[in-house]
């Protein structure tokens, strides 16, 4: 996972930020030959060190800039969240979650086609959590989409006139798929009564977030989007596992 004619983190963040406002399907970074292709998109076109970059940047905006007012909508809303600290649920939040949530939101904005059949089946995955036989599909699933990927011999002619409308409607898409990615996370929460407003501030870190994983995923492929999404959950488990750790000291 090299550093691929990287232009730079600030250079990456004003393409991020034109890329929210002007969502396009280009690729003007892609992998050098011969990973080309299909292939392209399950190797990460990202460097490590630019990923912790941008998770870091990630964890300030969401506890510097949207924390506080999530924390006091939280508190105003008598929610509480479903994590057990007493049992962090470290392979779900790194592993799993990014895997199975980045197919399922973000997959298919570059492969609207292959998104038809697998987002049914990745629905049913989510639905079900870590059970053997969802865990079971979900692999059956990533198995199928690298076959299909692998003996696809492009878009026909139909496909081709249907991936020009795509791309007209693409930008509204992009924004849709991040709204409802935040809006899964009210999953997340357990409300006794709650107005809608304070919903959509709770949510309001994971809008932020999934913009980012969108420009990741278009940009620089799938798994580049999953690792940023496994890094981005890993932050605040390693917070409370500290502070848990601090706790049982004192």
């Amino acid at each position: 996972m090299g550093d691929l004619t990287d232009p730079g983190f600030k250079a990456q963040l004003r393409d991020c930020l034109s890329f929210i406002r002007h969502p396009s399907l280009s690729r003007p970074l892609p992998h050098p030959p011969p990973i080309s292709g299909w292939l392209a998109d399950w190797i990460p076109a990202v460097s490590f060190k630019r990923l912790l970059a941008w998770a870091g940047m990630l964890w300030l905006i969401n506890i510097l800039a949207l924390g506080p007012i999530v924390l006091a909508v939280f508190e105003m809303s008598g929610a509480t969240h479903r994590i057990n600290i007493n049992n962090l649920p470290w392979f779900q939040a790194i592993v799993w979650a990014p895997v199975v949530e980045e197919l399922l939101f973000r997959f298919g904005l570059r492969r609207p086609l292959q998104a038809l059949w697998m987002i049914p089946l990745l629905v049913i995955v989510l639905l079900n959590g870590m059970v053997w036989w969802s865990s079971c599909l979900l692999a059956a699933t990533i198995v199928m989409c690298w076959w299909s990927s692998r003996v696809s011999n492009g878009p026909g002619d139909w496909s081709w006139m249907w991936l020009r409308r795509y791309r007209a409607v693409f930008p509204y898409l992009f924004h849709l798929i991040a709204l409802s990615f935040a809006a899964v996370h009210i999953k997340n929460f357990i409300f006794v009564e709650v107005d809608w407003w304070m919903m959509v501030v709770l949510v309001a870190p994971q809008w932020v977030t999934g913009l980012v994983l969108g420009w990741m995923r278009v940009r620089r492929g799938i798994v580049s989007a999953m690792l940023l999404h496994g890094l981005f959950n890993a932050g605040p488990l390693l917070v409370t596992f500290i502070a848990l750790q601090f706790a049982t000291d004192i």
